[in-house]
């Protein structure tokens, strides 16, 4: 009889193709736009502000954007020509178009309810955003397949970002023959980025989750150093991590509570083991059945 998760795995295989029903999430229309490689720090600095704060910053003048990032005024009308609008005010109608389809799709806010149902509100928002990307998923199974075939694997997580690497590494050693966990930075990460390589390792599947860590980017730096390419799971849609990094999947992180929560960040490594187990599903098949004999064997669970 095949396991529970081995037939899981056979029948939520992803996919191919687009939904045709499905438009991107403003995040990813806002990331297209500002996709710009010669913006300046400071028009970086401009995009960041208006992907966080799009339903209010959609609604700002000039001068009050400008207020809010800490940049000139004329600072906002280049930036706006740099990624191609005549202009502030043209700039700002997009926005708001976008402003406002998202809140058509949120639906009204009138009973938020208290704090903690608000917070999981925010969640439920940076969810439907995931989906919305994951309308046209082949860039998570081409990346899926790419992490598979590397072997060995390396799975990259400092400081806040450890909880999320170790959860994929835990999960990825059930389907792939080499995962190797790095959660400290400096010359121990190096070391073993550098081991992955010569292992015959092509690619990391890194962590950066607020507040971001200069040890994360310097990591994230060696593995490219060291020949490896860098797939990201950050909230962040631009930065210096996400400029060294070969693919990015930036998901909302909530931010309503002390501590921030990973609900989104979450499915994106469940989505991203699926499409790994499906790149290879004779090695999966065999992986999880071996495990479910292993687990038998020594009982490492209960019964349920």
């Amino acid at each position: 009889m095949p396991s529970s998760q081995r037939a899981r795995a056979q029948a939520s295989a992803i996919t191919s193709g687009r939904a045709p029903e499905a438009e991107p999430s403003a995040t990813s229309q806002l990331r297209a736009l500002f996709d710009r490689p010669r913006l300046s720090p400071g028009q970086r600095r401009i995009a960041q502000y208006l992907i966080e704060h799009l339903t209010e910053a959609a609604f700002l003048s000039i001068t009050d954007l400008a207020d809010r990032v800490g940049v000139s005024q004329p600072s906002v009308t280049r930036f706006a020509s740099a990624v191609g609008f005549t202009g502030y005010p043209a700039l700002r109608e997009r926005l708001q178009a976008m402003a406002l389809g998202g809140r058509a799709a949120a639906g009204p806010e009138e009973h938020r309810g208290n704090e903690l149902q608000a917070a999981i509100d925010a969640e439920i928002t940076n969810l439907e955003e995931l989906r919305r990307d994951f309308a046209d998923p082949d860039r998570v199974i081409g990346v899926g397949r790419e992490l598979a075939a590397s072997t060995p694997l390396t799975v990259l997580g400092l400081r806040i970002s450890v909880s999320l690497a170790e959860y994929f590494a835990y999960a990825a050693r059930r389907v792939h023959p080499d995962v190797r966990l790095v959660t400290r930075g400096g010359s121990v990460a190096y070391d073993a980025l550098l081991q992955s390589r010569e292992a015959g390792g092509t690619w990391v599947l890194a962590f950066s989750m607020p507040r971001h860590a200069h040890e994360t980017l310097e990591a994230v730096r060696m593995a490219r150093d060291a020949g490896l390419k860098v797939a990201l799971i950050t909230d962040l849609a631009l930065g210096p991590v996400v400029d060294e990094a070969d693919v990015t999947f930036a998901t909302g992180t909530g931010s309503r509570l002390v501590f921030d929560s990973y609900a989104a960040p979450g499915v994106m490594c469940a989505a991203l083991l699926q499409a790994m187990t499906d790149a290879d599903p004779e090695r999966t098949q065999a992986r999880l059945e071996d495990y479910e004999r292993a687990a038998d064997r020594h009982q490492f669970f209960l019964r349920d």
